[in-house]
């Protein structure tokens, strides 16, 4: 088995702890997780399956410039994706910041809310974006801004907006403005990429031809933790993105793996095989000091994650004889198994108001996203393909990032929180691996 296998998520294991792994390990279950087949490395955005509620919203083109009219696109795009919103054609409709509003017109078109605005060039070649949400029902403006900014801003201008109507419409906070992360296998060569949560505007943070794995946003979102093998072993490193600083955190004897922040951002917590078989430890994510060891198992204990008040961690492990999730404190004492619901569960992920946990699955011999309702133990199944993996939650919980194999290529995919919108980005040139959502922007 070549260095990428061992770098995909289950159990994290690493070349030397094969053995170790038995049947845990499944062969192929975590490789390949998108195939491209074009030029460049952007992502590719297709949507299926409504809300259960969806709100009517006509977005009308802005005014005053050539780019009103692709940041209403952005909009349009970002809130059909959400699958919560139905578009009312806005076609022809001439509207400014200053324009009074026919409430009663939009509501005859069937928009409950009507959202426009003006972009206008400043003197120093920026971009002034003023915008205005409508409420046609209560005849009146529900929201209004003003943005500044330079014509690569745009984009991110536009996912702001987008981000105040979802949150002043639905009551939860827009993500569309939050950042993903991937790896990207082109040729011989591995990038370490951050896109904007819709797969647009992709940077490289690292370029490798050594395998980079595991990557993990740090809460504010200014470092991302991964997995590198460019020293000819599996070290751990934190990656400051505003200065590409990389400081590496776990270089212990043996393997290093499956970094996870906590909720301050202060520890990280990792899986060591120093002693012996994987276990889970914590360092400081600053400089790797503070060594401690949180799990002891005479089996695989791995993939851990903090809970949101950052006072115990959920794992995986094979001590059942089957891999479940277990949650242990911090402090100690024994491990509860979490996952009951099948016989093998991997790769938890807790959801931002830590009420629901995202697994792996294995039912009916296909691999399934589902969601565990930690209060009564009800699961819900949020994916139907053989081998979706790599779950993560958009940061307020109404998503989920996931890698999967669709028509016999791998893409990466999203699915909201209940199971009832799916979408799919598929990648136009190299693999992409363990998409990682990001935190909030500031």
């Amino acid at each position: 088995m070549n260095a990428e296998r061992p770098s995909l998520n289950l159990l994290r294991c690493l070349p030397g702890a094969l053995g170790a792994c038995g049947r845990l390990l499944l062969g192929t279950l975590f490789a390949l997780l998108l195939v491209a087949g074009a030029a460049q490395a952007q992502l590719r955005v297709d949507i299926s399956g409504t809300g259960a509620q969806q709100y009517p919203i006509a977005i009308a083109d802005f005014s005053g410039d050539p780019a009103g009219k692709q940041i209403a696109e952005v909009i349009r795009a970002d809130l059909t994706r959400s699958g919560q919103f139905r578009l009312v054609n806005a076609t022809g409709a001439t509207l400014t910041v200053d324009t009074p509003i026919a409430y009663d017109e939009w509501r005859t078109r069937g928009a409950d809310f009507i959202a426009y605005g003006t972009v206008a060039t400043t003197p120093d070649g920026r971009f002034d974006v003023r915008y205005r949400l409508g409420d046609t029902l209560k005849k009146s403006q529900l929201d209004g801004v003003a943005f500044s900014g330079t014509d690569k801003e745009l984009r991110r201008i536009a996912h702001q907006i987008a981000d105040r109507i979802y949150e002043k419409i639905t009551g939860v906070r827009g993500v569309f403005a939050t950042r993903i992360a991937y790896v990207l296998k082109v040729g011989n060569n591995y990038e370490l990429q951050i896109a904007d949560a819709d797969g647009q505007n992709p940077q490289v943070a690292l370029r490798s031809r050594e395998p980079v794995i595991s990557p993990a946003w740090s809460p504010d979102g200014s470092r991302l933790a991964y997995v590198s093998f460019e020293s000819g072993k599996p070290v751990v490193y934190v990656h400051h993105l505003a200065t590409s600083k990389r400081v590496p955190v776990a270089n212990f004897k043996g393997n290093n793996s499956a970094p996870a922040w906590s909720p301050d951002g202060n520890t990280l917590a990792v899986v060591l095989t120093r002693d012996g078989l994987s276990q889970i430890y914590t360092v400081n994510a600053n400089d790797g000091s503070g060594l401690r060891r949180v799990t002891r198992s005479p089996l695989i204990d791995t993939e851990p994650v903090f809970s949101p008040d950052g006072k115990s961690i959920f794992f995986t492990s094979d001590r059942s004889g089957s891999p479940q999730i277990y949650q242990v404190g911090l402090d100690g004492g024994e491990p509860r198994r979490i996952s009951y619901n099948g016989g093998y569960n991997i790769s938890p992920r807790i959801s931002p108001d830590g009420k629901s946990l995202l697994t792996v699955t294995r039912r009916d011999g296909s691999y399934r996203i589902a969601s565990l309702n930690l209060a009564t133990g009800a699961e819900t199944l949020l994916t139907d393909g053989r081998d979706d993996q790599s779950p993560s939650f958009a940061p307020n919980g109404m998503q989920v990032l996931y890698a999967a194999i669709q028509g016999g290529r791998s893409v990466l995919a999203g699915v909201s929180s209940d199971g009832r919108v799916r979408q799919t980005l598929s990648v136009l040139n190299g693999e992409i691996r363990e998409p990682t959502w990001g935190p909030f922007s500031n």
